[in-house]
């Protein structure tokens, strides 16, 4: 993909559509995830709307659909799918599934020409993305991963704070996300529906809003894992995962993630100059952006947005106006190889060498632009 100008940004304005008019969504998997954040963003997206909601259990999806102001005719169950083909009113699909069904599901969306976005990871393995971004282009659709990190003002102005040199030249990253995660038969501890443990789901976060920040790919990642013997919880996943990554420009990150461990979600960027502290760093709200110095302590208080519904909504506009989204399937892709890397070194117990990347945010689309991303 080819790098893009950072200068190059979209104009997404909201515009005064009816909401006949705007995008509509299928939403494909009606869990904890979709209920308490999906759903309610429809509400206060402007350029998105709820079209169709599919589910396992119909009779889940007609609840859903009636609770939400739509219509028996609006709820599909996995077997019907392919119906959404002939819904003109429904443009894209938000695939909201175990992992490892996130291929099958691109796939037949692609295949239906309704344009995607999938929930992160992109997929179980290296190979599944590569196959999911090929099919959404063999069919012409749009791909988008559902990173909403990299649609908050807070993360966007970390972003700027760090490319614009406000905190010296930087060093240092540490970031570490971490959860306790029961087995009450959740499908993140199976590795047949996950496709891997603690790194693919909040591991993830760390790895994925680092390159964002920067703008530039590691060259380098080294890990290691660990589970609590005879846990459980972990016969098929791993608990835990410390890895460290070397970048071009010679900083160097220091990640770890859990399931075993109390929450936490933190992300520090050491400068020659300042600190700069994200804590809560990847929560749905209340995010906290401090930057010090040996002298002064300044937080950013920035407005409260719905971090889903800009994400939607930015996909929305990339479906007007034809453009590639600033987090599309290649950015997911990249991850997956990126997360294959740290599992070899953790089984190889040596560093890795990764193929050497050129440019700034080279798999990401034209960034959105700011107001919009700021909106509250």
């Amino acid at each position: 993909m080819t790098p893009q100008n950072p200068n190059d940004r979209q104009d997404l304005q909201p515009l005064p559509e009816a909401r006949s008019q705007q995008i509509g969504y299928a939403v494909l998997g009606i869990g904890t995830l979709t209920i308490e954040e999906l759903l309610p963003a429809f509400a206060v997206g402007q350029r998105s709307r709820l079209a169709a909601v599919v589910s396992v259990d119909r009779d889940k999806a007609v609840a859903t659909a009636r609770a939400y102001g739509l219509s028996e005719d609006d709820a599909y169950g996995y077997d019907d799918f392919e119906a959404l083909r002939d819904r003109a009113d429904v443009h894209a699909v938000y695939i909201v599934l175990p992992n490892s069904l996130h291929r099958e599901y691109t796939e037949r969306a692609a295949r239906m020409g309704k344009h995607v976005m999938c929930e992160k990871p992109l997929a179980t393995t290296t190979e599944d993305a590569q196959a999911m971004v090929e099919v959404c282009r063999e069919h012409g659709v749009k791909l988008m991963t559902a990173y909403r990190c990299q649609y908050t003002p807070h993360h966007w102005r970390a972003r700027d704070l760090i490319q614009n040199g406000e905190l010296g030249a930087v060093k240092l990253i540490h970031s570490v996300n971490v959860q306790v995660e029961p087995d009450e038969g959740q499908w993140r501890l199976r590795d047949g529906l996950a496709g891997g443990g603690s790194l693919l789901d909040v591991g993830l976060y760390c790895l994925n809003t680092i390159r964002f920040l920067l703008g530039e790919e590691p060259s380098e990642v080294y890990a290691q894992t660990f589970s609590t013997p005879n846990d459980d919880r972990f016969a098929e996943v791993e608990e835990s995962v410390a890895w460290q990554m070397t970048f071009p420009s010679g900083v160097i990150a220091h990640c770890s993630c859990s399931y075993g461990a109390a929450h936490a979600r933190t992300l520090d960027v050491f400068g020659a100059d300042a600190r700069l502290t994200l804590d809560p760093a990847f929560d749905y709200t209340n995010l906290r952006l401090k930057v010090s110095t040996p002298q002064t302590i300044t937080e950013h208080r920035l407005p409260e947005a719905d971090q889903f519904a800009l994400e939607i909504d930015h996909f929305s506009a990339c479906i007007e106006r034809d453009r590639v989204p600033f987090t599309p399937g290649e950015e997911g892709l990249q991850d997956q190889r990126l997360m294959a890397a740290i599992y070899q070194s953790a089984r190889e117990g040596r560093p890795v060498t990764l193929e050497r990347v050129e440019g700034r945010d080279a798999f990401r689309g034209p960034p959105p632009n700011r107001e919009f991303a700021e909106r509250a």
